[in-house]
């Protein structure tokens, strides 16, 4: 298995441990449910190096990620981010993913590890006729994401970088923990506030150390993806492999807003996802909450008040901060609307839900 620059903390500090897009990854420390909270009141430290990074550069850069990306990558300015995602030809998603605008014709594409080598192949392929730079800077980059309501006055205490001049989905560039070219960004995946730090590898035990330094008076903790995948659904954040992947259409996903048809960008299969966008489609993916005790899972049926199968779950946990179960499915068009009454097929028992507007946690 790959490793990250904290791998052999992780395991030091007693990290339960798993293998994750093929890294050797934290999945917890002291419980998930601890973690959520840790997160959701004081502060948190997440190591996610093992998500990819790729660099598009040069004259051609803008025109090769308005072709592969489905957000309109023309109106974020230097200094700014976007979440986006890579549309397939069959209507689909390849990956979704957040583009930086790092510098004029530079910009930096994160990706979800376990695609890497999928997007990789799928920019290289569509670069073909276009000729942008490209660079896969995966493994020259690591990547810690600080969150909570606590974080910045941790981070703060690092950088002279004034983090309160970061808005939501935009970062910095500066000196951070004394490391330079550290990429201070405020794009956080938990909902609970916070920045993520890219750097090089070589400066990751310095940035670590730092941070539980500077932070313990608030009670900084490291977190494991256990809490980090409870923490995303109680955003109602998709997560690719369960809520979104090859078969699934951003339209269906409740992506529309990351998916701009604006003139001049002819990305792909544009034409059948505007068709999609105008006409409607058959299934949709919802928030749903249980009035009954039980524990949603991925797969399970979801029902209609007469049983018949209507969808799929394709997220689902106990929400470590409402104490009720809580997930996301796909479901058909005419059962999908806010308030709908449905049920969750379990060991043939139909457990009570209804649909409800994300985000679970306010």
């Amino acid at each position: 298995m790959k490793t990250t620059p904290f791998t052999d903390v992780h395991i030091a500090l007693g990290a339960k441990m798993h293998e994750f897009a093929g890294y050797n990854m934290p999945i917890e420390y002291e419980g998930i449910i601890e973690e959520h909270l840790t997160v959701c009141n004081g502060v948190g430290v997440f190591d996610v190096s093992h998500m990819g990074e790729i660099w598009i550069k040069g004259p051609k850069a803008l025109e090769l990620v308005q072709k592969i990306t489905s957000n309109d990558a023309s109106a974020i300015g230097v200094g700014k981010a976007q979440y986006s995602c890579f549309p397939n030809e069959t209507g689909g998603i390849v990956d979704d993913i957040i583009v930086y605008h790092y510098e004029d014709d530079k910009y930096l594409l994160v990706v979800n590890a376990a695609n890497l080598d999928k997007d990789w192949a799928w920019c290289q392929k569509h670069n073909e006729g276009i000729g942008a730079e490209l660079e896969n800077a995966s493994d020259n980059m690591a990547q810690l994401a600080v969150q909570g309501p606590k974080a910045k006055e941790v981070l703060q205490r690092l950088t002279k970088v004034n983090l309160d001049a970061i808005p939501y989905y935009c970062f910095e560039t500066g000196e951070f923990a004394g490391c330079p070219d550290v990429i201070i960004s405020n794009t956080g995946y938990t909902g609970a506030g916070g920045f993520e730090l890219y750097f090089y590898p070589q400066y990751g035990l310095k940035i670590w150390e730092a941070l539980f330094e500077a932070g313990k008076p608030e009670g900084i903790k490291p977190i494991g993806l256990g809490a980090r995948d409870t923490l995303r659904l109680e955003m109602g954040f998709c997560l690719y492999g369960n809520d979104i992947d090859e078969t699934t259409s951003p339209i269906e996903a409740g992506l529309g807003w990351i998916t701009k048809f604006v003139d001049g960008k002819n990305f792909i299969n544009r034409a059948a996802l505007e068709k999609q966008k105008k006409e409607g489609v058959e299934r949709k993916l919802c928030a749903f909450e249980l009035q009954d005790k039980g524990i949603p899972r991925h797969g399970y049926d979801i029902v209609c008040s007469k049983g018949e199968v209507i969808g799929h779950v394709t997220s689902g946990t106990m929400s470590p901060t409402r104490k009720i179960g809580i997930g996301l499915g796909y479901i058909r068009t005419d059962h999908s609307k806010i308030g709908t009454e449905i049920g969750i097929r379990v060991r043939n028992r139909d457990l009570k839900a209804t649909i409800v507007k994300p985000p679970f946690r306010k």
